[in-house]
């Protein structure tokens, strides 16, 4: 195994992630920008969050694919969310719960930031994802 995921004793509980991650791998994939497009550029899930964040979560699991990696093998998620507020959390949170299985994101998650920024590179982006994974 790559990527070993914990979180130590005296950590802040309970969250949904891990607090530390440990890579032992030679290979490192660096998935960035996945916002809610398809294939074709087509905006997906326009002001929905919950909606965004699973379509960002699918274009992250392509690339990470295409690099021969899988959720498994991600040391780092970063999020950033526009506008963040806390009363975003409960649609944040299931747009992660909508594709988790489907994408076979580990549960709990590996170690994470949600960054919350004014606006991204268009004004119909809510969220953009980035991965970080360690393969042998």
């Amino acid at each position: 195994m790559t990527v070993q995921s914990l979180t130590p004793k005296g950590m802040f509980q309970p969250v949904p992630y891990h607090h530390v991650s440990i890579g032992t791998g030679t290979r490192h994939v660096h998935v960035a920008g996945q916002i809610a497009r398809d294939a074709e550029g087509h905006r997906i899930a326009t002001g929905d969050l919950a909606g965004q964040l699973m379509q960002a979560l699918r274009n992250t699991a392509r690339g990470l694919a295409g690099a021969g990696a899988t959720f498994s093998d991600v040391v780092r998620l970063r999020f950033f969310v526009t506008d963040w507020s806390p009363e975003k959390y409960d649609d944040f949170v299931a747009g992660i719960e909508g594709v988790a299985d489907e994408l076979g994101i580990p549960r709990p998650l590996p170690p994470l930031s949600a960054i919350g920024v004014d606006y991204l590179f268009e004004p119909d982006v809510l969220v953009e994802v980035e991965a970080y994974a360690i393969l042998d």
